[in-house]
């Protein structure tokens, strides 16, 4: 039967794929393209770890010395630092922690040998029928002190694993990247110190209302940090200190490429590595 209608589909010259459109370049398209490859330079990366499965991202490089914005090139992203699935509870889970490993509770309470008074017995122990007690101060009494209650100093520190914190790092990154709030510049630096071309820039350019400026040093330009100053709301970072807490706290996240190349290189770096099964150390970077 199927051999049927398929001659009598060739009979009626009938194509059952449909027909690939071939089309060529014609001397305008070439050089068009030419000339976007000439203005647009691509910074193509060999990482140490490269992906297996899944593309690198491409983004934009942008200026900083005018105020609308320009691309300058494009620049490569690792998919695995950038592009990974975001977990929402790894997280929740590093804002916790961050929220709770400088968190000194100053609570106190004073126990029965502390609170003024109670050293003399209330009543004989035997004789009138009323219950034994040695101390007005005792925890059963009102105004005696407290059992098991809060005590000053005490700290909530606790270390979240190493793998807790990196996927706490690329997830962010990623939503961030997503959400198109990641850019990528070529330095931090300004023509001019004044806050008055920062905060006209970041409208221009719809960054905000909180930016966060990370390089790959702590030494950042002139300009930039004279400008930042009277601003509560734009912060420089260095690479080492970026962490999920800030990031999630600012809306638009501006990395230079020397911190974007640092990032992936320290978590690719952990991410591959063996000493992350071993026990934490404070001296563990």
């Amino acid at each position: 039967m199927s051999s049927a209608l398929i001659n009598a589909i060739k009979r009626l010259n009938i194509s059952v794929l449909p027909q690939i459109r071939f089309c060529s370049l014609t001397a305008n398209s070439s050089s068009a393209i030419n000339v976007i490859n000439n203005e647009v330079s691509v910074t193509k990366k060999e990482w140490k770890f490269p992906p297996s499965y899944t593309k690198p991202r491409e983004v934009w490089i942008e200026n900083l010395d005018t105020i609308e914005e320009k691309k300058v090139g494009l620049f490569e992203l690792h998919p695995l630092v950038y592009a990974a699935a975001p977990r929402i509870d790894i997280i929740h889970k590093n804002v916790v922690w961050q929220r709770k490993y400088r968190w000194v509770s100053w609570a106190h309470t004073k126990t029965r040998a502390e609170v003024r008074g109670g050293g003399k017995k209330p009543w004989p122990q035997k004789g009138l029928g009323r219950a034994r007690h040695g101390s007005i101060r005792s925890p059963l009494w009102r105004g005696g002190g407290i059992a098991h209650g809060p005590r000053s100093g005490k700290t909530h520190f606790y270390m979240l694993d190493i793998y807790s914190r990196l996927h706490g790092l690329t997830s962010t990154l990623s939503a961030k990247f997503a959400q198109d709030d990641l850019h990528v510049v070529r330095d931090l630096e300004l023509p001019t110190d004044e806050s008055e071309y920062l905060i006209e820039l970041i409208e221009k350019r719809n960054w905000g209302p909180s930016v966060l400026l990370v390089d790959d040093t702590d030494y950042a330009p002139r300009n930039i940090t004279v400008a930042t100053d009277s601003l509560q709301y734009v912060n420089i970072m260095p690479v080492y200190g970026l962490n999920v807490y800030s990031m999630l706290k600012h809306d638009t996240l501006v990395l230079t490429q020397a911190a974007a190349e640092k990032i992936e290189e320290r978590i690719l770096h952990h991410l591959n590595s063996t000493k992350g099964v071993s026990k934490f150390k404070l001296s563990q970077v």
